[in-house]
């Protein structure tokens, strides 16, 4: 009979096996991005010593004791040569909390630090925190922007799914030790603040989402953008929409930055998330703009549709039907490694090219809006395309009867008696 040591180490070894395991790019491509097979991070791949009290007194029958449920839309940045996640991890008790979680590669072996996050409190605790953006400021400090969520005490009595939600702020210089500053003020609701990597004006810039319910957009037109003077007591008093959204695409319900843009020769490269409804509920996707170097107010490149989309395995999960991010990292070889999540679960990974995801936002056609200009330019292209192959066929059937005419020449040329047979 194994002891309950012997139970232990195999606990151990076999989550050793699952984190070490090679994570394998996916063949079939867009041309975009290339998948990798795995998930990079799951509820599974948190610590044995998270989930288990390993004390053979207090837990003779090994069980898990304190459940982990997903890990899920993580900020990113390389730091120390390393790939680095701050990772939502939900416990089993619905309640979300950060950790940091590390990769060689970008890719696999992923291993969460030995301890979660200790995020100090804002003045007025939060119930739940999630889904931090993560900016590498050049001011010097490392900002954290998050969703902090708190019951709406205006709600009726006996409502007890009604929240707020406000933009929280916390900066660092070594991603453990936190400084909480105070929670954004705005006039809206605020889920989703992006900070600017740089200086704009000689100010703060944040990419907003105002919303006029916690769930619902309502008024709020789209991604946001405002300035601000202090990070230590931010408040946004003018906001200017910079990406709307649209009837009948996919961000008509809602649209929001997903981590901050990356500065490229050609402009600000945006990932952001879109969101419609359907029939099965709420459907996000991710999808990509451009903005100006000069003015990144300034749209300059709107691919239509999206990105990418769930599938697969990452259609099923808590929230089922979602893609979203809020992290990617840029690395200096010009390889962009997009990190992302699948219906509220489980992280992936999908990787590019800065060149690629230039190429693919200035020269993907935008959404013409109604499914007339659509055809217009779905036409365009097929009438481009057709004359392309049907001008590669002429000199291909050309080239042949050259060839043809050349052999039988030479045929003549070298076996006269041929000529003389047949006549």
């Amino acid at each position: 009979m194994n002891t309950f040591k012997d139970r232990v180490e195999k606990l151990f070894n076999d989550h050793e096996e699952f984190l070490s395991r090679k994570n394998n790019p996916v063949e079939a491509t867009n041309g975009i991005y290339v998948r990798y097979e795995n998930p990079i991070l799951t509820g599974e791949h948190t610590p044995v010593f998270w989930r288990y009290d390993l004390n053979e007194a207090t837990n003779p029958y090994l069980m898990q004791r304190i459940g982990m449920n997903a890990a899920f839309n993580s900020g990113a940045m390389k730091w120390n040569g390393k790939y680095l996640l701050v990772v939502r991890v939900e416990g089993d008790d619905r309640k979300s909390f950060f950790a940091v979680a590390e990769s060689p590669n970008g890719v696999d072996n992923f291993r969460f630090w030995d301890y979660p996050v200790s995020m100090p409190e804002d003045v007025i605790p939060a119930t739940n925190i999630y889904d931090m953006r993560l900016t590498a400021h050049e001011d010097g400090w490392i900002y954290g922007i998050f969703c902090a969520e708190r019951h709406d005490d205006n709600a009726p009595k006996g409502d007890l799914s009604s929240a707020t939600a406000t933009a929280a702020i916390a900066r660092t210089k070594d991603l453990k030790t936190w400084e909480r500053l105070p929670d954004l003020k705005t006039k809206s609701q605020q889920r989703n603040v992006v900070l600017h990597p740089e200086f704009v004006d000689g100010k703060y810039a944040l990419y907003t989402r105002p919303q006029d319910g916690f769930i619902d957009a309502g008024s709020g037109g789209g991604i946001g953008w405002a300035l601000v003077e202090d990070m230590t007591n931010a408040e946004v008093k003018e906001e200017k929409i910079i990406d709307q959204r649209y009837y009948h695409t996919i961000k008509e319900v809602k649209n929001g930055e997903g981590p901050h843009p990356i500065k490229t020769d050609k402009g600000w490269l945006h990932l952001a998330h879109g969101v419609r409804g359907c029939a099965a509920g709420l459907r996000y996707v991710l999808y990509m703009y451009m903005t100006s170097l000069e003015d990144p107010t300034k749209v300059i490149a709107s691919p239509a549709g999206h990105f990418m989309a769930p599938q697969g395995e990452e259609r099923i999960g808590d929230v089922s039907n979602v893609l979203f991010t809020n992290g990617w990292i840029a690395d200096e070889d010009g390889k962009v490694f997009i990190y992302y999540a699948s219906s509220d679960t489980r992280m992936h990974v999908a990787v590019s090219t800065v060149d690629k995801l230039v190429d693919y936002c200035m020269n993907t056609p935008q959404d013409g809006l109604t499914t007339g200009a659509s055809v217009n330019t779905l036409n365009n292209m097929i009438s481009k395309n057709l004359e392309i192959m049907n001008s590669e066929k002429t000199a291909e059937d050309n080239m042949k009867a050259c060839l043809s005419v050349n052999i039988i020449n030479q045929v003549i040329k070298n076996t006269p008696e041929l000529v003389n047979d047949c006549n």
